[in-house]
Formats: C-alpha cells, structure tokens, sequence
C-alpha cells in the first residue's frame, strides 16, 4: 500500500490538535501523525509534533507544521515552539521567525 506526498490537515480545535493524514493507492485516508498545541489568549503554546514511524522520512512534519503556522498566522497570536521540531522548523524558516516567542530553557 502506497501513500501520496501530499498532507491533509484536520483541525481539532476541541481537542487542541492538528492532526495530518495522506490518501493511501486504494483511496483510503491514513494518518500519519498530529501536532498538540495549547491555546492561550494572546499566544499558541506548539507542545508535540508526531509522525508515526512507519511514515517517517516523507516529509510529512515540515508539511505539517507549515500548514499549522500557515493557519495560526492570521489570528495574529504568538507561537511558542516548545516542541523541538517546530523550534528548529522556525529557525530553517525565516518567514515565520516574526511569529515566535522564545522559549526559555
């Protein structure tokens, strides 16, 4: 069973959850992983990024994270990237660099 290269995101906002799937060969929706964050008044804490191992390597977080902060963008709030693949995400992409906040460690 193959999977295309192309994510589909899902918002969740209930459960505070972005969660990523792609089209399997036989037209079945697969998930491949999910980013948790937690919402705040004037910022959006980004705390996990996962992809499950079996697709691993396909790119599928960078896509993941980009359509996050592509749809967190607008609303004009904040991010902090608590999570590590975000944080590093951010420092290959200076496009989103106005929108972080560091995080302290």
């Amino acid at each position: 069973m193959g999977e295309t290269g192309t994510v589909h995101i899902k918002h969740l906002p209930g459960q505070e959850r972005y969660e990523a799937s792609v089209t399997s060969d036989d037209g079945t929706d697969l998930q491949v992983g999910y980013l948790d964050y937690v919402s705040e008044i004037e910022q959006v804490v980004l705390t996990h990024t996962v992809i499950y191992e079996r697709f691993s390597g396909h790119g599928y977080a960078g896509q993941l994270v980009k359509a996050v902060l592509d749809d967190i963008r607008p609303s004009g709030k904040k991010v902090v990237p608590v999570c590590s693949y975000v944080e590093a995400y951010v420092g290959k992409h200076p496009e989103y660099a106005d929108m972080a906040v560091s995080v302290q460690r």
